[in-house]
């Protein structure tokens, strides 16, 4: 059978173009050999329940223990451990009754789901005194549990780590999720229950991740693809690829896909191009598969927008890095730092956070079908003219900006998600919008992109007169960057004592060679 680049669920060998998991998340057999209980963490389809697949197949083989997978998801929501820690065993036991080398040891036979309390406990010890190797258990996702489910659970798991000399209990126990411990502690905060002296989180002796693919991965990864069909992904494809995912398994696999089967139709003799990864990402972009759409309805919560929203504005927070908000965040996958910058995870990730965050406006100004497309703003010369275009989101601010920005989550932000909107509606019909945002740079900066011609836009909110100076050294070094000879410089000026005929604006500057026109809204 023929492999595939896969986008739905763990990765087969026999099936799937796939590289070794463990690679990416080094010294787990130390730490299973070590008696540990350890957490792994990371963001959603980046290869965790490949992984643990992949380790309970080697642990199995190796002979020295018996190796379980269990997905903790059948307790999703369950927040009473009454339902919740009875849903868990019965789930164990299913599991063992199909596995290739337990099935045929007796597990909670004679279980007293009433006292759940100590169920899990007790069943587990009993499990392992009949077994003549050690146990490893591998829990995915953890962090569907919640409440009172997650608390008892963790209780008695601690109650079996702590007596082991004592009592048999499961010799090393992995906790997998999106989230790290430090946020299962969070979420228990939020209803103001304690965990008392024993703390279940005390005998985790490492909590570990799954770091994304690097370049070098890739191009193995996509070299299996070459030697199964004779197609090639050129050295420059892989690049490109590379910038927009920074190596997020998923996103590797779909653009991959994308290209493949969608663009060149499984015609394996078609050579790849740059252009055909601009194609793949927008459409995925647009598509919003399962897997950013999952990720984009966490934009919805407050904890995220709270950080979020500063790295839209280009805001320095000083977050301490043990900020539960912050730290969730980033185990979620959205965002990471870089270079003391929090910064989104990739390019993808950065145009999905903004298209997501400014869809209803999107929405509403298709419905209102303003402004016109592209082709409205086109010069005879086949450039956009900027000034018309800017002049009219000049008119529709003033007219709409106190009603419209009532409408979003991210207030703050709401001045740059709605010009963001304006601009999309006028690009959909044959151009695009690239965009840098990080925390700390008090700006956007962003690119418009429409027939071969680049005009770079940096977005700022005016907070004194230092606010335009600022934005004109910054915009000229990005325009140095982008090597275009002029660039917009867009101020929201949130003053209310502020008439509006002093906000609405138009200047032009002339700074070392380059254009620079400064746009009051």
């Amino acid at each position: 059978m023929k492999r595939i680049f896969n986008i739905a669920g763990p990765c087969r060998p026999d099936k799937h173009y796939m590289l070794p998991a463990q690679d990416r998340c080094r010294n787990l057999r130390e730490l299973i050999d070590q008696e540990q209980y350890f957490v792994i963490h990371a963001a959603r389809q980046s290869g965790k329940t490949t992984l643990l697949f992949e380790l309970a197949q080697q642990l199995n083989a190796s002979g020295e223990y018996y190796a379980l997978y269990c997905s903790l998801e059948v307790a999703h929501e369950i927040a009473d451990a009454e339902k919740g820690i009875p849903a868990i065993v019965r789930n164990l036991k299913a599991q063992i009754e199909f596995h290739n080398v337990l099935a045929g040891h007796p597990f909670a036979e004679h279980a007293d789901y009433s006292d759940f309390t100590t169920i899990l406990l007790n069943e587990l010890s009993c499990f392992c005194k009949r077994l003549d190797k050690p146990l490893v258990v591998l829990f995915d996702e953890v962090d569907c549990l919640s409440n009172g489910t997650l608390i008892s659970f963790l209780r008695q798991l601690r109650a079996g780590y702590v007596n082991r000399g004592q009592i048999p209990f499961v010799h090393s126990i992995a906790l997998v999720g999106m989230r790290n411990i430090r946020d299962y502690k969070a979420h228990i905060r939020e209803d103001r229950e304690t965990l008392g002296s024993a703390s279940p989180f005390n005998i985790v002796t490492e909590s570990l991740t799954l770091r994304n693919f690097t370049k070098e991965e890739i191009t193995c990864l996509y070299a299996q693809h070459t030697e199964q069909t004779g197609q090639v992904f050129p050295s420059e494809v892989i690049e490109r690829i590379y910038h927009y995912t920074r190596g997020q398994p998923w996103l590797v696999n779909a653009v991959a896909k994308e290209i493949v089967v969608k663009i060149l139709g499984s015609d394996f003799s078609r050579p790849m191009s740059i252009e055909h990864v601009e194609q793949a990402v927008q459409t995925i972009i647009s598509r919003r598969d399962t897997h950013i759409d999952s990720l984009m309805e966490r934009l919805r919560e407050e904890r995220v927008r709270r950080i979020i929203e500063p790295v839209i504005l280009g805001e320095s927070k000083g977050y301490d890095l043990l900020d539960d908000d912050y730290q969730y965040v980033l185990d979620l996958g959205l965002l990471t730092e870089s270079s003391y910058l929090l910064i989104p995870s990739n390019p993808i990730y950065a145009e999905v956070i903004i298209r997501a965050l400014s869809f209803r406006s999107l929405m509403e100004l298709n419905k209102q079908n303003y402004p016109p497309q592209a082709p409205a703003y086109v010069a005879t010369d086949g450039r956009l003219e900027m000034k018309r275009l800017l002049g009219d989101f000049q008119k529709f601010w003033r007219q709409n900006s106190e009603l419209w920005v009532e409408r979003y989550q991210y207030k703050e932000a709401a001045p740059h998600l709605i010009l963001q909107a304006f601009l999309q509606r006028v690009v959909n019909a044959g151009g695009r919008i690239s965009r840098e945002m990080a925390e700390g740079t008090k700006r956007l900066d962003l690119c418009v992109h429409y027939q071969d011609v680049d005009y770079p836009i940096e977005l700022k909110l005016r907070y004194s007169e230092k606010t335009y100076q600022e934005g004109k050294q910054q915009l000229s070094e990005y325009m140095e960057k982008s090597g275009c000879p002029e660039g917009w410089l867009i101020v929201f000026d949130r003053r209310k004592t502020i008439e509006w005929s002093d906000k609405i604006f138009w200047k032009t500057h002339k700074i070392a060679g380059k254009t620079i026109h400064i746009i009051g809204c």
